[in-house]
C-alpha cells in the first residue's frame, strides 16, 4: 500500500512515521510514503499558497490550484485503480476501526492535510473523495491526523505486526474494548495475575478475556455494546461479569 500526504510541513510527515511498526513497514518495502508540498506547485514567485477568504473573516483560505497539481502529482506517480482523497478536517466522518480496515484494502490512499482557516470548498467538492475526522475538536492542522492515518492502518497491513493475531485482537477489532494484560512477575504489591491467566487452559483462558473485554466495553464504552448483538453465552458472561463486580463493589 503508498501514502500519499499532501502537506505545507513534509519534515512532519517524514520524520513523525520513521518510527516504530510504521518506520519498519516502510523500511521493508510493505508500504510506500511520499509527501507533495502544493508550495511546489505554485505560480508566482513568493509560492503563494493562501489568500483571504471571500465575504470577510479571520484567517486566510488555503487556495485550490497548488492543492490540485499536488494531489494530482501523487496519482501520476502511482497510477492504482483503487486511489482514494480524503481531507481530513473537523467537519469530517470520524475515523473507526472499521473504517480504517476497509481501508488497509486500499492500493493507494492520499491525504489531504489541510492549514490555516480552510481550504477553498471547489477542491473538497471536486477533488476530494471523502473528508475525515479524528473527532468532535480542532487541532492546528491535518499532519497529526494523517500520521495517525497512517499508524493505525499500516498495523493492519499482513506482514508489519511480527504476529498478526495481535491486530486482530486490537480494541474495536471484534466491536469490543480490548482485555486486560500482565506479564511477570505473578504476585507484586500491585495485585496478583489473575489465576485463569496461569491455569493454561486455553478454554478458560479464552472465556475469561471474553469476559473482562465484555466487562469493560460495558463500564468504559457502553455505546459500543448497543450497537452489537451478543451471543446467548456472551450476555451470560456479561451478567456474571456485572454480578462480580457488584460483589467486590
Amino acid at each position: 500500500m503508498r501514502f500519499d500526504i499532501v502537506t505545507l510541513f513534509p519534515e512532519m510527515i517524514q520524520q513523525g512515521a520513521s518510527y516504530g511498526v510504521t518506520g519498519k513497514a516502510i523500511e521493508q518495502d510493505i508500504v510506500g510514503l511520499s509527501v507533495w508540498n502544493p508550495r511546489d506547485y505554485t505560480k508566482d514567485k513568493h509560492r503563494t499558497v493562501d489568500d483571504r477568504p471571500y465575504g470577510g473573516g479571520p484567517g486566510m483560505v488555503m487556495k485550490y490550484q497548488p492543492l490540485c497539481d499536488a494531489v494530482n502529482a501523487a496519482k501520476e506517480a502511482e497510477k492504482t485503480p483503487d486511489c482514494k482523497v480524503v481531507f481530513l478536517s473537523p467537519q469530517g466522518r470520524q475515523i473507526t476501526q472499521s473504517l480504517l480496515i476497509e481501508t488497509s484494502q486500499t492500493s493507494q490512499l492520499i491525504l489531504v492535510a489541510g492549514r490555516y482557516e480552510g481550504i477553498d470548498q471547489r477542491f473538497i467538492d471536486k477533488v476530494c473523495d471523502e473528508e475525515w475526522s479524528l473527532g468532535d475538536y480542532v487541532i492546528s492542522g491535518g499532519e497529526l491526523a494523517a500520521l495517525v492515518v497512517i499508524d493505525a492502518v499500516t498495523r493492519l497491513i499482513p506482514g508489519v505486526l511480527g504476529d498478526e493475531e495481535s491486530a486482530k485482537q486490537d480494541s474495536f477489532m471484534n466491536g469490543l474494548l480490548n482485555t486486560p494484560h500482565y506479564t511477570r512477575p505473578e504476585q507484586s504489591e500491585l495485585g496478583d495475575v489473575p489465576e485463569q491467566l496461569l491455569s493454561g487452559n486455553h478454554k478458560l483462558i479464552d472465556r475469561w478475556r471474553m469476559k473482562q473485554a465484555l466487562g469493560r466495553t460495558s463500564l468504559k464504552r457502553p455505546d459500543l455494546l448497543e450497537k452489537k448483538q451478543l451471543s446467548a453465552e456472551q450476555d451470560a458472561l456479561l451478567k456474571e461479569f456485572r454480578n462480580e463486580k457488584q460483589e467486590s463493589d
